[in-house]
């Protein structure tokens, strides 16, 4: 989660957990992440003050709490608390890799409620915005995933739901509990995104098997405006989208990603191919879901990157 360009001022972040301002204060947890170092500067903008919580050991700022045991987390006085931690599951899914998805989804929400236990009652947060992902979903084929569409299957599904379980513990202690089952998240300093603007720029890109699986996304501006928007949204709870309102099939992606870069995309990957070369990521690589965010319209959010034309417009040019 560590970050070289993190663009929030240091007067918004306080090493303590304790609130120094009459500000409502917000802790988040990666907030060296990708989707993170965004968060404060539009905190701040509603007036909220931030606690920037990281685990990584490597670039820690001096302004930004650092924890390695739930022992050292401490919620008190804060009026919300954003979970965006999580190892990325694009890699092979090894018997080691496995255990650090669990630990850092799982372990770390579980850590979570339990310093919000810990915490006063009389100053315990209010809100948990917690991380999830559309995989909760497995593969649906066509069908319409609205936010309370149940669960699917296989392993992804099934950590996913052991994710939310954990988050769901908060509702007891009387904590407002948003669980944003998050797409693939486009943005210029995304690992992913990065990955596949470097293969179509090279004129090898191509559809993922058959190219029919739907591919939830959002542009990440999008994504960090819901999670503000999910703050401060007091109707908000429960599971929630965090996809665009226009998902695309993968083959309609894939072309529209090489017209916005003026490349073919003449190279397909068959979907054995795909297995060999990542094993079981390259299952869910072809797995698709159509969410669609109807929770996050219907509490008022408006997407400034609705279709995937305007996403690619701001992000390639």
């Amino acid at each position: 989660m560590a970050s070289t360009e993190i663009p929030f001022y240091p007067e918004q972040i306080r090493s303590t957990f304790r609130p120094v301002t009459e500000k409502p204060r917000i802790a988040i947890l990666g907030v060296t992440g990708f989707i993170g170092r965004g968060l404060p500067s539009l905190f701040a903008e509603e007036g909220m003050a931030i606690t920037g919580i990281s685990r990584s050991q490597r670039e820690i700022r001096p302004l930004i709490q650092s924890w390695q045991t739930p022992a050292q987390l401490d919620f008190t006085g804060h009026h919300a608390v954003i979970n965006l931690t999580g190892e990325s599951i694009d890699r092979r899914w090894t018997r080691e890799n496995r255990q650090l998805f669990h630990e850092s989804r799982i372990g770390v929400t579980q850590a979570v409620v339990k310093a919000l236990r810990q915490a006063p009652e009389e100053r315990r947060p209010k809100v948990l915005v917690n991380a999830s992902a559309v995989g909760i979903y497995g593969d649906r084929g066509d069908e319409d995933l609205m936010d309370q569409a149940p669960h699917g299957s296989g392993y992804l599904a099934d950590l996913c739901r052991e994710w939310e379980d954990a988050a769901l513990e908060a509702e007891s202690l009387g904590v407002r509990v948003v669980r944003l089952r998050i797409g693939i998240v486009l943005g210029r300093d995304g690992s992913a995104f990065k990955k596949l603007i470097l293969v179509f720029k090279s004129g090898i890109g191509g559809r993922l098997g058959s190219g029919r699986q739907w591919m939830p996304w959002i542009h990440v501006d999008d994504l960090r405006a819901a999670i503000v928007h999910a703050v401060l949204t007091p109707s908000l709870s429960g599971p929630v989208n965090g996809s665009a309102p226009t998902p695309e099939r993968n083959r309609d992606f894939t072309r529209k990603l090489a017209s916005a870069l003026h490349r073919p995309a003449l190279f397909p990957v068959p979907g054995f191919a795909l297995k060999l070369a990542v094993g079981e990521f390259g299952g869910a690589l072809l797995a698709g879901q159509r969410a669609l965010p109807e929770a996050l319209l219907s509490s008022g959010f408006r997407f400034s990157y609705p279709t995937l034309e305007s996403a690619l417009s701001d992000l390639v040019s």
